[in-house]
């Protein structure tokens, strides 16, 4: 065995014991596709780096392949441009924009999904093509559509998955649009994470048929959510256990804003404690309760600013113990998130897979314990 198939052997190994690989097909493909073929140079960042810094890590360099095969996410590119190959030896900075996905994202969402021999697979961005290859190597080449809205990006995924004697049907262009010919499919999984579920995907997914995709918003706070397709632009689905995050889709990310100010409001004293919104479900509640605001700060200091209005909220620790919230603007940001908070408090504040989601021509809703319980409508 050559150091890439014992390493290879090993990682299979790994998400085979922690419980991630249970199906011997998907624990076939993992153990067959190089994912070295699809990463090349990659980014890791460095420890402790505020803002978040970044080294060059390449195929001549100890530790290149050990990475490779580490469990672990690899950013292949920063802010839609730059590449490690493009980088010296000194640190980089940027906001990732494409990536490896750790393989037991990959590979745990490929099984969740349910595709099966026969499915037609839309795959809602490339990125490298190593989750392609995946599905390629289970299903068939010819089963397989996957969408890269990035070209060059596309470009890459493309010569990485004939090397790896793959071909699948590859387009380039947005894959919330669906697919450009109007096909239709048995299952879609989206490696990028979007504000709500675009409207061709409940369209071109065949009633009976089944959605993955991870829904975040302009916070980044994100959760996964698998749905089965009821009818054209119908859906209904749960999200699921664990901690998927996904960078957002590029039509679907915030526009850029100027240097934030913090500016006088109204003040009065917060009835929650805004460390909540540190925590995994907390911030994707306070995400749905204010869609379309950007979340900053930590602890005690939480600052909200609303992209489409101007509207601000800050949070700050108060003498006697407890927290000040200053508000402005046509939003009460605080108010919506205080109020959603407490609904998920009052349930007793569970994981994400306690949610539901509910698509149909009246609009999308997430929903708490049942379809009538507490709900919040995406911004569509």
């Amino acid at each position: 065995m050559t150091t890439s198939d014992t390493l290879r052997a090993a990682l299979v190994e790994q998400l085979t014991d922690n419980g991630t690989l249970t199906d011997p097909a998907w624990t076939e493909a993992a153990t067959a596709v190089p994912r070295e073929l699809f990463v090349g140079s990659y980014f890791l960042p460095f420890e402790g780096s505020s803002p978040t810094s970044y080294r060059t890590v390449r195929p001549d360099d100890p530790g290149w392949l050990e990475g490779i095969y580490t469990d672990q996410t690899l950013i292949t590119q920063l802010d839609g441009r730059t590449r490690p190959e493009d980088t010296g030896e000194h640190p980089v900075s940027g906001a990732p924009s494409s990536s490896s996905t750790l393989p037991s994202l990959v590979l745990g969402m490929w099984q969740q999904l349910g595709a099966a021999a026969g499915h037609q697979v839309l795959e809602v961005g490339t990125g490298t093509g190593y989750s392609t290859a995946l599905g390629a190597h289970r299903l068939g080449g010819g089963s397989i559509t996957s969408i890269e809205y990035d070209p060059q990006v596309a470009e890459r995924a493309a010569t990485a998955l004939k090397a790896a004697g793959h071909a699948p049907r590859l387009i380039t262009g947005d894959g919330l649009a669906g697919d450009p010919d109007g096909g239709t499919f048995d299952r879609l999984i989206a490696t990028c994470s979007v504000r709500y579920l675009p409207m061709a995907w409940l369209r071109q997914v065949k009633p009976g048929g089944r959605i993955l995709a991870t829904l975040s918003g302009w916070s980044y706070a994100n959760a996964l959510a698998l749905l089965d397709v009821t009818g054209p632009g119908e859906a209904t689905g749960r999200f699921l256990p664990g901690y998927t995050s996904f960078m957002i889709a590029r039509p679907h990310d915030r526009p850029p804003r100027p240097t934030l100010a913090l500016l006088p409001g109204e003040e009065r004293a917060s009835r929650i404690d805004p460390a909540k919104l540190d925590t995994w479900t907390g911030s994707w509640v306070a995400q749905l309760a204010a869609p379309s605001a950007e979340r900053l700060g930590a602890g005690g200091q939480q600052i909200l600013s609303d992209v489409a209005t101007g509207s601000q909220a800050r949070t700050m620790p108060d003498p006697e113990g407890g927290w000040t919230v200053v508000q402005r603007g046509p939003l009460r940001l605080w108010d919506q998130v205080e109020t959603a908070i407490e609904r998920w408090q009052g349930a007793g504040e569970p994981h994400q897979d306690a949610f539901g989601i509910t698509v149909s021509a009246a609009g999308q809703r997430v929903w708490l314990g049942s379809e009538d319980g507490p709900g919040w409508d995406l911004p569509i």
